[in-house]
């Protein structure tokens, strides 16, 4: 599961990754990163951690299958986080096609997503 401190929670945040980060979009889902944003809300000076939000709608299925999609993703990112610049937000919105798609799809549509964003691949 992922940490609290690595979940995002405000509707504001999610407008932030979505309108000002950049996005890798590939066929299970849609990847919005915005690196090393600083959160203005965050006490103190240290850099707040990188932070993850999902995007699951009626779109991918039922109830039980968006849940799915969603505990699928966030145990995804649980392992990712770690390679995100502190004070980055994620939203990870995945399309109809993730309800399908098993455990293993899904990591490698995330791990495409998040190398091209980080490591700046072609588009």
């Amino acid at each position: 599961m992922l940490p609290t401190e690595h979940r995002l929670r405000r509707r504001e945040d999610f407008a932030t990754a979505v309108r000002r980060g950049r996005r890798a979009g590939r066929p299970l889902l849609v990847v919005h990163l915005r690196s090393g944003a600083t959160d203005p809300h965050a006490p103190g000076e240290s850099a707040p951690p990188a932070r993850a939000g999902f995007v699951v709608s009626k779109a991918v299925g039922g109830a039980v299958v968006r849940n799915v999609v969603k505990r699928r993703l966030r145990h995804l990112m649980r392992d990712r986080v770690g390679l995100l610049a502190p004070g980055s937000l994620v939203v990870v919105r995945a399309l109809p096609g993730a309800g399908d798609a098993d455990h293993e799809q899904l990591a490698q549509d995330l791990d495409a997503a998040l190398q091209r964003l980080l490591g700046g691949g072609a588009r």
